[in-house]
């Protein structure tokens, strides 16, 4: 088939880029949150894209403010999202979690594992006040869905507007005192000072760091040295313990702001992705990989923002296909057998500055809420894996 026909994703819409208003409409299906909606504009690909000056992490709730927010929802929902202190940074800062929903079904979503990447914890923070509210629609959800939010796990990148955390390789030789003399891991930049945290995932959860496994590479398994890996893991561990299988894990990025859509209409937004495994059978016996699983779950996400019409939400892009990156959380808990869905969103603070943050957070809150809501309504599992396939490939596009 030919990706350009695409009939049963495309719906016959019209390409368009949206700078929505930080008040438009969040439409999950059924679920309606009342915000004003807002005129679409086309971004055709020869548009403005390239760095913009600024301190653009002011735009983002910082640590503190972010304290305040979850607090904020967890007394509003009524005891509706329960907020838990998970674990600490390596500076020693609260990393969240916010739990929402007693369903049989549960949904772990983690955001901001590098720190300058910043919609995605807006993003959640938006949809923990809805999925906690008193509205019916909010109710069904939380009667067969159980969510739990890690809004921020890099919080110390977040501070300092950092991909890295903030860990030194001797700290981590402090931790591990057996890896004295070791090369530092691959996937540490002495400059900055701190680990890119997507990449210390293991697939078996009590790993325990090997001499023999460093520095590693990006198509290796990652160790759990950072504190941050480890909270999320022990977080993933326990809900393993609690519903046997974590049924889906979604993992909130941000990418380069100037890709296209395939055919060069128009500026794509937001690339998604199943695909972080290769080989399952390169890493182990893993009978729960499920890739249609993962497949499906991201059918839900495009299909939900297909939804909108015209508006630029529509032009998504799948993140490139050849990926292999079992040292990922998406990678790791694919192995286990959660569908996993990657969102990247095509901003990040240091070079794309505050355009088209309400937007770019918006498609995040209607991508994610309608996985949740076909979660809920058992839609998912009518989608078929294959129309996977048919969604766009990006295109890079130099900034100007």
């Amino acid at each position: 088939m030919s990706r350009n026909a695409r009939p049963d994703l495309k719906h016959d819409t019209k390409r368009r880029w949206t700078a929505a208003a930080a008040g438009s409409a969040l439409a999950l299906g059924t679920c309606l949150v009342p915000l004003a909606a807002a005129p679409a504009v086309a971004l055709p690909p020869e548009s403005h894209c390239g760095t913009e000056p600024g301190n653009n992490n002011d735009g983002f709730v910082n640590h503190a403010q972010l304290t305040r927010s979850l607090d904020r929802i967890e007394s509003t929902s009524g005891g509706e999202v329960d907020v838990e202190v998970a674990g600490h940074s390596n500076q020693g800062r609260e990393i969240y979690t916010a739990r929402v929903g007693h369903g049989d079904t549960v949904v772990l979503v983690e955001s901001q594992i590098h720190g300058n990447e910043n919609h995605g914890t807006e993003a959640l923070l938006d949809l923990l006040g809805f999925w906690g509210g008193n509205s019916p629609a909010a109710a069904a959800i939380r009667d067969e869905v159980t969510i739990v939010a890690v809004p921020r796990l890099n919080v110390d990148g977040g501070e300092r507007d950092t991909r890295q955390n903030e860990m030194t390789w001797e700290d981590a030789v402090a931790e591990f005192p057996q890896l004295e003399g070791s090369a530092p891991a691959w996937n540490y930049n002495a400059n900055v000072q701190g680990f890119d945290i997507n990449r210390d995932y293991h697939p078996d959860l009590d790993y325990v760091p090997d001499p023999a496994d460093f520095p590693g590479n990006s198509a290796d398994t990652g160790w759990y040295i950072t504190p941050e890996a480890q909270t999320l893991r022990e977080v993933y561990r326990g809900l393993e313990g609690e519903f046997g299988t974590v049924d889906y894990f979604v993992d909130l990025h941000n990418q380069w702001s100037c890709y296209a859509t395939e055919d060069m209409e128009n500026m794509s937004p937001l690339s998604i992705s199943a695909r972080f495994i290769a080989d399952p059978t390169e890493f182990g016996d893993w009978p729960k990989f499920d890739y249609d699983h993962s497949r499906r779950a991201n059918v839900a996400v495009y299909e939900a923002l297909q939804d909108r019409g015209e508006a630029g939400f529509g032009d998504i892009t799948l993140y490139p296909q050849d990926t292999n990156l079992p040292g990922t959380a998406l990678g790791a808990f694919a192995l286990r057998g959660s569908a996993t869905v990657l969102f990247e969103t095509s901003s990040q603070t240091q070079y794309d500055g505050m355009k088209r943050n309400g937007m770019l957070r918006k498609q995040i809150e209607i991508g994610l809420g309608g996985l949740v809501e076909s979660v809920a309504d058992g839609s998912i599992d009518g989608l078929d894996p294959a129309s996977y396939e048919d969604i766009p490939e990006r295109v890079f596009l130099p900034a100007d």
